[in-house]
């Protein structure tokens, strides 16, 4: 930052030196737009356009979940580490409960975690990527911020209830 403007103002008066550092700090400018839009990351990938749910969270495919024989529906988000995971599909895991909040199981490869956040704090009914251990990661009750967490989705209404007591999950894009 270039402090020639804030030094001159300094000696105008330190409420007018202070106000322009601050707006010289702040930038309103929208994030830079990618050139290109990626392709999908299955020939089984929605086409669908992306959405919003009730928690901000951005949405790009949507996938049926299967909890122990019951069908939910679920969408995963536009990220590298979604797609990654929809290229995948279909799959059926061995669910594991940590810590009486979610439950886990592991992936068959490392999930890429390009442009991913450092990590992540989950809501009830979320679907993420633990990094560390490679391994997906289902909330069916509130859980703390997680470094190497990485959101990838989100299951519908009456999802996390049926996560609860599943010990197997399959994943597959919704039909």
């Amino acid at each position: 930052m270039n402090l020639a403007p804030v030094q001159a103002l300094a000696r105008v008066g330190p409420a007018a030196a202070l106000l322009l550092a601050m707006t010289a700090c702040t930038d309103d400018s929208p994030p830079p737009s990618s050139a290109s839009s990626p392709a999908p990351a299955s020939p089984q990938a929605s086409t669908a356009p992306a959405t919003t749910t009730p928690t901000g969270r951005t949405t790009a495919m949507n996938i049926r979940l299967t909890l122990d024989g019951h069908p939910v529906a679920a969408t995963l988000n536009d990220s590298p580490t979604a797609r990654d995971l929809a290229a995948q599909l279909p799959l059926t895991l061995s669910l594991r409960d940590l810590n009486q909040a979610e439950k886990i199981a592991d992936l068959p490869r490392k999930l890429s975690t390009s442009g991913a956040p450092e990590g992540a704090d989950p809501e009830v009914g979320d679907l993420a990527y633990y990094a560390p251990w490679n391994q997906l990661a289902t909330y069916y009750r509130d859980a703390p911020y997680a470094a190497g967490l990485v959101i990838v989705g989100h299951m519908a209404d009456g999802g996390a209830e049926q996560l609860a007591t599943a010990d197997e999950i399959t994943i597959e894009a919704a039909p």
